[in-house]
């Protein structure tokens, strides 16, 4: 069951909340000032706090934003003011919501369902990595198709990132010129296998320290090339 804390000094309109939170399943935690408020929710794992800004000892900005430091739970604030500011300030500080008083608890029912169901579609949902290939100072994001060599991002065409990130992916293994044209082209044997040279020559230029002494692609003399690791 959900829990919600409610940090309200007006009792009543504390427990009128709580009862229509309560009919629609919730568990309800009142606290009336913001010193007691702000222990309880610090203390204790809330799925949504609702804040009202003036009160007795601290207050709902401050509760707001030592709330926000640490958790990633929905909040929303509560004030009799309909100054834009305050809402400006509140949710600068990392509020979800900003509701004005007098407001219908069915509306604050209905906003609290929201930020809940939208929290936890958002939190249950599988968060996309990256695929990267590392390897001694070179990292080749194959989702974002980049290239960094010690942190420089360096611009690759097409068929270079094709070609960089096959041999990165099979390490230590000699491919042939015609096995590249073939793999990397997708051609058997359509067209000049001098292409592969001429990209390795490129790709060489743009991630090898030293051309002269390649670190990541070696050549075979007479057989092809290999990726070092």
């Amino acid at each position: 069951m959900d829990r919600i804390l409610i940090v309200e000094d007006e009792k009543e309109i504390a427990e009128l909340e709580k009862d229509y939170l309560e009919l629609s399943g919730f568990e309800v935690v009142i606290e009336t000032n913001g010193d007691d408020g702000l222990e309880r929710a610090m203390s204790e794992e809330f799925s949504l706090y609702i804040l009202d800004i003036m009160l007795p000892g601290t207050d709902g900005f401050e509760i707001c934003q030592k709330i926000r430091a640490v958790k990633n739970r929905p909040i929303l604030m509560v004030s009799a003011k309909k100054d834009d500011i305050d809402k400006i300030r509140g949710l600068g500080l990392g509020a979800d919501d900003y509701i004005t008083k007098p407001f219908s608890p069915s509306e604050l029912v209905a906003r609290v369902k929201a930020h809940i169901s939208s929290y936890e579609r958002i939190s249950g949902a599988p968060q996309e990595v990256n695929d990267i290939v590392s390897v001694r100072g070179l990292k080749i994001d194959k989702t974002a198709r980049r290239v960094w060599v010690n942190d420089v991002e360096k611009t690759l065409t097409m068929k270079e990132f094709d070609l960089l990130t096959f041999l990165a992916e099979h390490p230590n293994h000699v491919f042939t010129k015609e096995e590249l044209f073939s793999r990397i082209w997708d051609m058997d044997m359509v067209g000049d296998i001098a292409t592969v040279t001429v990209h390795i020559k490129k790709i060489r230029e743009k991630i090898e320290p030293n051309k002269s002494n390649p670190q990541y692609i070696e050549t075979i003399w007479g057989v092809g090339y290999r990726f070092r690791v």
